[in-house]
């Protein structure tokens, strides 16, 4: 009986982990960064939704209640899926008229929900929590990968003696091996020029999404040339990742003072 209860704790933490896009790290990281630069306004609206809650806390909520029957609604607000291939402008056409949810519209509505005075609070938790996460998301490449492959979920690939998919080797492996907790990370990527914030800023959400289709592109055909990746890979991108988590941070800031100001 004990063996079994065991198993069972064993397969509920594996199955939480295949869920954790940019990893528990990833997310806490770019909540913490947020955090870093809300305006007092923003701050004081985050504290009365979330009381003793962060951003960073609140950021992997999405992935933990995603595996629950009353929320799986809301899988498909993690990703967006599209062809290969389009031009920004084909791009921003096709994921901005999509019918289906996707992680785009599911951000413009938690935005709405939040900046409407007729929601009640427990609406609003719900669209803040799912907005950090989400901002997050959108940042991680794969999220914005190919209808024809899932995403990259079903490209496999190894780093090293590792054998996974292409899309979960971005979720979290990659940021595991920079070996630091959240805050850690949080203060090695926050170190971004007034300059580069002040584009980041100027940029529509669509954008952020075809930054992400870009370089899933170059992801791909790199992985079609050869799977098989060895200890040159982590090094090539890490400072990308840093450069994606600190845009989701401060992008996400904006968004909220925006929103509060």
């Amino acid at each position: 009986m004990l063996l079994r209860r065991i198993a069972c704790v064993i397969t509920l933490m594996a199955t939480t982990l295949t869920l954790t896009s940019w990893g528990v790290v990833g997310h806490r990281t770019v909540g913490q960064i947020a955090e870093n630069h809300l305006s007092p306004k923003a701050k004081k609206a985050v504290n009365d939704l979330l009381g003793t809650e962060s951003l960073a806390m609140v950021s992997t909520y999405a992935d933990e209640v995603r595996s629950y029957k009353e929320f799986d609604y809301t899988a498909p607000w993690h990703y967006a899926n599209l062809e290969s291939g389009l031009s920004k402008e084909q791009f921003v056409n096709e994921l901005t008229q999509m019918e289906n949810p996707n992680i785009y519209k599911a951000i413009i509505d938690c935005i709405g929900t939040l900046e409407d005075s007729q929601k009640s609070k427990e609406d609003k938790v719900f669209a803040l929590k799912f907005l950090v996460h989400m901002v997050g998301d959108l940042h991680q490449p794969m999220h914005m990968g190919h209808t024809e492959d899932a995403g990259g979920n079903d490209i496999r690939v190894k780093l090293g003696r590792r054998e996974m998919n292409l899309h979960g080797l971005w979720d979290s492996s990659l940021i595991d091996n920079m070996g630091m907790t959240y805050s850690e990370l949080a203060k090695e990527c926050d170190k971004v020029s007034k300059q580069e914030q002040k584009q980041w800023k100027k940029d529509d959400i669509a954008t952020w999404a075809f930054e992400s289709y870009e370089m899933a592109g170059q992801l791909y055909s790199e992985a079609a040339v050869n799977p098989d990746f060895d200890y040159t890979y982590f090094p090539k991108y890490a400072d990308f990742i840093k450069h994606r988590m600190a845009q989701a941070g401060i992008r996400l800031a904006n968004t909220l003072n925006e929103i509060y100001k």
